[in-house]
């Protein structure tokens, strides 16, 4: 294994404070539990806005946090979810008057661990709504998940719900916001490499050079079906019509596309799926509105990508073109 790293037990906290340096007028870090705040919370008469994960998918979720997106971030331990703590104390850090959203991908930690934290809140007197993302269509359930997985979207609902709160719109329609967009999205990923986790010092799962998983987890969990490896074009191709006939998206329809890179993958690939994409799309007659391509969901240095798409209407593209001031996402300002 090699990483660029000191210790595997202090990869996390020495992460956050290399984060906290590098963009001190945007966030705050801290431990004990830890969690990352935007630098001017509590924003007074603003839902705050919380989400969290495993360690090992960044940006997600430390690089949202900020102006139009996050108003603080638990981080887990590496593909480990926050403890009920981290999540409580991030609310009150986050909590100005008008209640705290909680944006919860669908693992089984996380949601049982958001949901004591939002129970312990809501005893001290913080308003809290808790919305689930579970929009992988990949498989029904996994080792991490009853139900579908949350993945792509989760940062999508973030940015909008984000910008939702900045209007100053109370909890209930910053929770809709949320759950809209959820409502209206669906990825699917692939893996090319397994990844390899800090403390394990070797992959988390064996893929032969010839081969590649389709509907892979970001923690390494199994797909759909495992095959031998194809083109970009045929790549993008499965995974595009399994997102598009979920939903479904109909001819007509306006969307916003995510390809994400998991963070192995090189982004002249990830422009390349994109190209693909775009092509699917036309041929289906949906629009593609707006679009994002990066490595925004990673899982540590695993090579592949995933899809999202979201059906868009005005208030959603109002909504995502809106300011944002992030880390990792940052428009308008």
């Amino acid at each position: 294994m090699k990483k660029l790293i000191n210790k595997p037990e202090d990869v996390v906290a020495e992460g956050l404070r290399g984060m906290a340096l590098a963009h001190a007028d945007i966030l705050k870090v801290q431990f004990g539990p830890d969690y990352l705040v935007r630098a001017d919370a509590p924003v007074k008469g603003k839902v705050g806005i919380v989400s969290g994960g495993g360690s090992g998918h960044e940006p997600m979720h430390g690089g949202f946090v900020g102006m139009g997106m996050l108003d603080a971030a638990c981080p887990g331990a590496v593909f480990t979810s926050p403890t009920p703590d981290q999540v409580l104390a991030a609310s009150r850090a986050v909590s100005g008057g008008a209640g705290v959203l909680l944006i919860v991908k669908n693992y089984t930690g996380d949601v049982l661990n958001f949901e004591m934290a939002a129970d312990m809140a809501r005893a001290e007197g913080i308003e809290v709504e808790a919305v689930v993302t579970n929009d992988d269509v990949a498989v029904k359930d996994s080792l991490y998940t009853a139900g579908r997985r949350g993945v792509g979207v989760t940062v999508l609902a973030e940015k909008m719900a984000g910008a939702a709160a900045e209007e100053r719109r109370p909890l209930e329609e910053v929770a809709e916001v949320c759950r809209k967009v959820n409502a209206q999205g669906r990825s699917m990923g692939m893996a090319l490499t397994s990844c390899t986790v800090p403390h394990a010092g070797k992959p988390t799962f064996d893929l032969p050079e010839d081969e590649m998983e389709i509907g892979i987890g970001i923690h390494g969990e199994p797909g759909r079906t495992r095959m031998k490896l194809k083109t970009a074009a045929e790549i993008t191709e499965l995974l595009a019509t399994a997102v598009l006939e979920d939903l479904p998206f109909q001819r007509g329809d306006r969307a916003l596309a995510l390809v994400n890179g998991m963070g192995g993958t090189p982004l002249i690939e990830l422009y390349l799926v994109f190209q693909e994409l775009a092509r699917i799309c036309k041929g289906r007659g949906v629009a593609i509105a707006r679009s994002l391509v990066g490595p925004y969901i990673t899982s540590l240095d695993m090579a592949g990508c995933s899809l999202t798409l979201v059906r868009m209407d005005d208030e959603l593209l109002r909504l995502w073109d809106a300011p944002v001031r992030t880390s990792a996402l940052r428009w308008g300002v």
